[in-house]
C-alpha cells in the first residue's frame, strides 16, 4: 500500500494540490483564483502555499500587472509525483474499505 504524504494530506493543501494539478498545463494559477476555488482566506492560503513551497511541491512567482502585484502558484515535478503518490494512497484506502 502507498504511504500518506502528511504535507498533502491536510484538507486545504490537498485541495490546493488538486487545483494546481488540474491547471498544470497552464502557467499556474493566480492567487485570487486559487483562493476562490479552494475556499480559503488570504492568510490561510498564504500559509499553506508557504508549506507546499517549502516542501518543493509548488513554485510561487510574483510579478506586476501594471502597478498591481500578482502571485501565481504552479505545481512542480516533485509536487506532481507527490500528488500522484498520495492520490494512489487514498485510492488504496478506499478500495481496502470496500
Amino acid at each position: 500500500m502507498a504511504k500518506a504524504d502528511e504535507i498533502i494530506h491536510q484538507s486545504l493543501r490537498l485541495r490546493i494540490m488538486a487545483a494546481l494539478h488540474a491547471a498544470r498545463a497552464d502557467e499556474g494559477m493566480e492567487f485570487n483564483r486559487l483562493k476562490a476555488l479552494v475556499g480559503a482566506t488570504d492568510g490561510n492560503l498564504g500559509s499553506h502555499l508557504g508549506t507546499l513551497e517549502g516542501a518543493g511541491y509548488i513554485a510561487l512567482t510574483k510579478d506586476f500587472v501594471g502597478k498591481k502585484p500578482r502571485t501565481r502558484a504552479a505545481i512542480t515535478r516533485a509536487g506532481e509525483r507527490a500528488f500522484r503518490d498520495h492520490r494512489d494512497y487514498l485510492r488504496d484506502v478506499i478500495e481496502a474499505g470496500g
